[in-house]
């Protein structure tokens, strides 16, 4: 009895039931929950992954189609563009000018043209040739001459799957939205327009550029919004693209930069990846729709099948009693009967519910007021629900951009269109809302397209007609910098022709390769042994060892060292300053070994240009790499160092030997390799030492054996023996250096100079609009700013461009990743050159070896040390 009871108060508490709730309970397999939505947004990701590997794209049902539009705007486009955007139930011709006078000015002219049925179904070159007709129409309408000889640019908007290999290529994967033209399929559309263009004749267009609607909303947006790198259209159909890095999009070559990838996203799902989010109304719309089976998520997201679904869910209601009282009309039966732009009057905020009641009553439905509460509330779910799909598949988009950028947080723009983002009165408020929900570390700004997708078409178009003219220019700017073979060869016949100038004319004379006898006449044997003290000056640093060798079975060499640095001040500052500076660190180190009582004979590696008489005396010939310490030039270095110690009062040494760094390096190696007889240097300053026959010495007396001459060869090209290859950046480092018209060679080869050699390139680039949106920053402006370190950087193969570009925000560059390529070019001109005339360089001097010994073949070592042979990658 008591079971009764409570069966018959169920009941009619049940009759009572509020008809939201009745709405809710039988749709809420359609109500998602957020963690729903994040399961949903992960599997997108997927999905995403997928589609952008080579191994697994041809399986994925998220295509990711390369775009191969690489670059957003930046304001700086110009001119008249023509756009045509085919994909809706018209097709639009537009005229699109792009004013110079600033940013942000736009003025376009527009029409649409029908599209019968007849073309939308019959052969694809008909459809094509309607195409063609409606753009000269166009043309003629608004007066463009079409006698002209200069081609005008055109974009063509084409919002359906395509295969891109460039930027104005594309093979159609598959018709939707009830297109179904014949032989277009598998076929380039470009190529097929163009063909009808030709048929049509007399008309004078270029073809540049073939964007998806998706791209092209986000091209708009992106010339009012900077920030703008993901277009979503909701609308008939529905699509989202994003700007992705190319390094992890396998289907194409490179790995610089980003490319704009479309998604295809209206097919997530056709793998069963959405089957159990599936309802039973969503596999009706299915199976009566054109492709069963095909675009899952654009079934569930679509404006296209929005009304549908409304249509089916409320039938199925009214035939089990929930509505209408179970009556159905012969319109509710009728697919097609209720638009997705009556869903949107249905749910308007405050004629919603007379709305409904009128819709209702169109479709012959008698519906009481309960009934119009419940079919809004319909409404509300299979809308909220297409939003909430949207939303956690932007979510995994958003998220991917944000992990690309190693960021915490993501500023971003998304740029939006479609009928149903612009018609619908709640559906922009919900996906917004579910986005930050679903992302909160991501701040989206949505921005609205103004002019659809169409002029999105002509900025693509815009931004490759830039692209190319800015192309243009930094080719042009950087041409000087790539020397050729012939070239190369001028160079290297030169340097010969100044190293037996040197060597003939002797150390007196005016020569700008000085060749400089090292009064080192034999290299290591293998059996030296004992403990040395040495001393390394050449750079901003300055090191002092100690060195323990052993010779026979148990051979070894132990270095004991410590670095000290050396002040701007002391290096431009008085020659008594400077080596007392050098004998004060002497005095640490001897402390720090405990060897301040030991007289060691010491080796002192002084890497300047120094005439020496002895072995152990060099008078200094002049100061390069920043050095301008006063009272040093012409003096002996090896007494200045003796006296300064005697001033010290602390220790004494014996100084054995003064050898240039050119002349250690080759030494060290030597010790390792009996066929090093050549030390190059390739760090902060550039030189080279190598051994030449003592006949061809001719400022030394003897003709026996061999000696180490110290080249020198930084000087190549101070009497003008580089002029033809100078450019005018080395021109401007060379008039910002301390000495002016001196060590030219050194100028184009060296550490010092190869970073200030690339700012002077990056300011040019920069006042002409090419780079960093024409702003020169103060940092810019400073000399010694972008150090050769940044090149070695820069370059590096496993460096990202984001990286890149935080290397440039460090200088107070901000980038764009454009801008980041450029820059990784210019250094790579730069340095390529670099290396090549230091090869040309080395070339004069090994031919010079083999020639001295009458050998038709050499086989020979070269010893390399410095910063920049070490460091840089290439």
């Amino acid at each position: 009895m008591m079971l009764a009871v409570h069966l018959l108060s169920f009941y009619f508490s049940k009759l009572q039931e509020d008809h939201v709730k009745k709405v809710d309970r039988y749709l809420h397999a359609m109500r998602l929950s957020d963690e729903q939505l994040l399961d949903i947004s992960t599997r997108f990701r997927t999905q995403m992954e997928k589609g952008l590997s080579v191994e697994s794209n041809a399986t994925a049902s998220v295509r990711m189609l390369p775009t191969h539009v690489r670059s957003t705007p930046d304001g700086s486009e110009k001119g008249e563009f023509l756009a045509l955007d085919l994909g809706g139930s018209k097709f639009k011709v537009l005229l699109v000018k792009v004013s110079e006078d600033g940013r942000g000015k736009v003025d376009m002219e527009s029409q649409s043209y029908p599209l019968p049925e007849d073309v939308l179904g019959g052969r694809g070159t008909d459809l094509f040739d309607h195409v063609a007709e409606s753009l000269k129409d166009f043309m003629q309408r608004n007066k463009l001459d079409l006698s002209t000889h200069e081609r005008r640019s055109l974009g063509f908007t084409f919002s359906f799957p395509c295969r891109q290999t460039k930027v104005d290529e594309g093979v159609l994967l598959s018709w939707s939205k009830n297109f179904k033209a014949r032989g277009v399929l598998g076929t380039d559309v470009v190529e097929s327009l163009r063909q009808a263009v030709d048929r049509v004749g007399d008309l004078k267009v270029n073809v540049l550029a073939l964007v998806n609607d998706t791209v092209g909303t986000m091209m708009t947006c992106g010339f009012d919004e900077r920030n703008c790198e993901v277009g979503v259209i909701v609308g008939t159909g529905t699509n989202a693209c994003y700007m992705e890095e190319m390094r992890h999009i396998d289907l194409v070559e490179g790995d610089e930069g980003r490319m704009c990838i479309n998604t295809e996203w209206g097919a997530f799902g056709d793998d069963g990846m959405l089957d159990d989010f599936i309802t039973e109304s969503d596999r009706e719309i299915d199976a009566a729709s054109g492709h069963p089976g095909k675009q899952t998520f654009e079934k569930m997201v679509s404006g296209m099948y929005l009304g549908e679904l409304v249509r089916i869910v409320m039938l199925k209601m009214a035939r089990r009693g929930l509505l209408f009282g179970g009556r159905v009309s012969d319109a509710l039966c009728t697919k097609g009967k209720l638009q997705t732009a009556h869903v949107a009057l249905m749910e308007m905020y405050k004629e919603g519910l007379q709305n409904t009641w009128n819709i209702l009553m169109e479709l012959g439905l008698q519906p009481s007021e309960d009934d119009c509460v419940a079919a809004q509330h319909v409404c509300t779910i299979v809308s909220f629900r297409s939003a909430n799909l949207c939303a956690a598949a932007l979510a995994a988009i958003l998220t991917r951009i944000r992990e690309n950028k190693r960021l915490k947080s993501l500023r971003t723009t998304v740029g939006m269109d479609g009928t149903v983002y612009r018609t619908h009165p709640q559906y922009a408020k919900r996906l917004h809302k579910v986005v930050r929900r679903l992302v909160p570390e991501c701040h989206v700004r949505f921005v609205l397209s103004e002019s659809g997708s169409s002029k999105g078409a002509a900025m693509v178009t815009a931004v490759a007609g830039r692209l190319h003219s800015q192309r243009l220019q930094v080719c042009h700017t950087l041409a000087p910098f790539s020397l050729s073979p012939g070239q190369l060869q001028q160079v290297r016949d030169r340097m010969r022709v100044d190293l037996e100038r040197g060597l003939r004319k002797g150390t007196h004379t005016g020569t700008p390769v000085k060749m400089l006898p090292s009064f080192v006449c034999t290299l290591p044997s293998g059996n030296e042994w004992g403990k040395y003290l040495a001393l390394d000056l050449g750079g901003t640093n300055f090191r002092v060892m100690v060195v323990k060798i052993r010779s026979g079975l148990r051979r070894s060499v132990r270095i004991y060292n410590k670095i000290y640095a050396i002040p701007l001040e002391i290096m431009q500052g008085t020659g008594e300053e400077l080596f007392d500076h050098i004998v004060q660190c002497i005095a640490d180190f001897l402390d720090y070994m405990g060897m301040k009582n030991t007289r060691l004979p010491l080796g002192f590696t002084f890497s300047f240009p120094c005439r020496q008489t002895g072995i152990d005396k060099g008078a200094l010939v002049s100061w390069t790499k920043g050095f301008k310490a006063t009272d040093c030039e012409g003096h002996d270095v090896v007494d200045m160092l003796r006296e300064a110690i005697k001033r010290k009062n602390e220790f004494d040494l014996d100084i054995v030997a003064v050898v240039n760094d050119t002349v250690g390096t080759m030494m060290t190696c030597a010790y390792e390799d009996p066929k090093c007889e050549i030390g190059l240097i390739a760090g902060t300053g550039s030189n080279v030492c190598y051994m030449e026959e003592m006949r061809n010495i001719k400022c030394m007396e003897g003709n026996e054996g061999r000696m180490c001459v110290n080249t020198e060869w930084g000087g190549f090209g101070d009497d003008g023996a580089l002029e033809d290859i100078c450019t005018k950046f080395d021109q401007e480092v060379d008039e910002g250096s301390l000495n002016m018209g001196k060590q030219r060679f050194e100028k184009m080869t060296s550490g010092m100079y190869l970073g200030e050699i690339v700012r002077q390139i990056l300011i040019d680039l920069t006042s002409r609009g090419l780079l960093f949106r024409g702003r020169i920053t103060e940092r810019l402006k400073t000399p010694g700013i972008f150090e050769t370190r940044f090149l070695s950087q820069i370059e590096s193969d496993r460096l990202a461009l984001l990286q890149v570009r935080a290397i440039l925000q460090q200088l107070g560059l901000d980038s764009t990743c454009d801008d980041s390529i450029i820059v990784k070019e210019v250094c790579g001109v730069v340095s390529r050159r670099a290396a090549q005339l230091c090869g040309a360089g080395l070339a004069a001097i090994v031919d010079k070896i083999r020639e001295n010994r009458g050998l038709d073949h050499l086989d020979i070592t070269v010893g390399v040390d410095g910063t920049l042979y070490k460091l840089h990658p290439q």
